[in-house]
């Protein structure tokens, strides 16, 4: 598929204008969002991703169109499990109401710009080395092993090696000083809490960043569709954190069912590999791809909701990939002397 630079730099210009208008909703205007207003956003962006997709689809054919949709659905399923990540980090460092948005928005700035730069980085990987989808699909593999194993954990924020180095190298103070990431305290220039919960969210971002860009390559090797999948999935994120708030703690197999796909994906990667050594492999076509990834959602939104029906004391998990043992602790097999 062939994008002209200025197609690239309409579509560009299109989302930046999208965050502008998310950025003045977010930072410029704080204030507490309600359930009408989280739902008319959250439906505002979701109406923009689709639309964009039946335009692109109109212009370059459905082929196209039918990996777009995939990679914005593979996007969007794991950016829910990227917000429930977010509401941990907003309730580990009691963010203020009215400063969630502004974390919010910072956050999603972060996430995006690092992903344009791994999709350029994973695009000319591709192009250069056959092998890479090799490599992608294992790593998607290991990680929905890990993601399955640890689903019903939840990351522990303080173990993030960002959070540690910023306490440990920077004076950090107890209470939030409005807005401001840096403040003048009895003459002394200290970060403020909300400096370090914007890095809590840009380290969450590079973790979830290296399994979303392998993810959605699995779908498609479009440069273009994998960035714009990637930004509408992350556009709507600020609406959708106030609005599915109360429910994510009602998806009790969200972890599990993210394991799946990321197995599914990883395994389509794998054959992709293999199919260029030999014609006698079969590939995954993207509407089953589609399908596959729909079903597993829908049967696992469901379970998780006839599970909490019938234990209304069930909790969802974010899961986690990397755990770290307390001091001490043996590890996995490891025998007592």
């Amino acid at each position: 598929m062939e994008i002209s630079a200025l197609g690239w730099g309409l579509t560009i210009g299109f989302i930046a204008a999208l965050f502008v208008l998310d950025l003045g909703l977010g930072v410029l205007r704080p204030h507490h969002v309600g359930f009408k207003e989280a739902a008319a956003w959250s439906t505002f962006y979701i109406l923009v991703a689709l639309g964009f997709g039946v335009v692109l689809a109109s212009q370059v054919g459905w082929d196209y169109g039918g990996q777009y949709f995939a990679g914005y659905i593979v996007e969007k399923s794991l950016s829910v499990d990227n917000l429930f990540v977010f509401v941990i980090i907003m309730s580990t460092f009691a963010v203020p109401d009215r400063l969630k948005q502004e974390a919010l928005t910072f956050g999603i700035l972060l996430a995006l710009l690092l992903r344009a730069v791994l999709i350029a980085l994973g695009a000319a990987l591709l192009s250069l080395f056959s092998f890479m989808f090799l490599l992608f699909g294992l790593l998607l593999l290991w990680t929905a092993v890990q993601l399955f194993r640890h689903r019903n954990e939840d990351p522990n924020i303080e173990d993030n090696l960002l959070v540690r180095a910023s306490r440990r190298f920077l004076p950090v103070t107890d209470e939030y000083v409005g807005g401001r990431l840096i403040a003048n305290i009895e003459g002394r220039k200290v970060v403020t809490p909300l400096f370090v919960v914007l890095v809590a969210i840009g380290g969450t971002d590079i973790l979830f960043a290296l399994d979303s860009i392998p993810a959605v390559f699995g779908v498609t090797q479009e440069a273009y569709i994998v960035f714009v999948a990637n930004a509408f999935a992350l556009l709507g994120l600020r609406a959708l954190f106030f609005l599915v708030t109360d429910l994510l703690d009602r998806l009790v197999y969200l972890s599990t069912g993210l394991s799946l796909i990321l197995a599914f994906i990883g395994v389509k990667l794998v054959l992709h590999w293999a199919h260029d050594l030999s014609d006698a492999v079969p590939v995954i076509t993207t509407p089953f791809s589609l399908g596959v990834i729909g079903v597993i959602l829908l049967v696992t939104t469901v379970a998780s909701l006839v599970k909490v029906r019938l234990d209304p004391t069930a909790r969802a998990h974010a899961g986690t990939v990397v755990v770290r043992r307390a001091p001490g602790a043996r590890a996995e097999g490891q025998e007592e002397e």
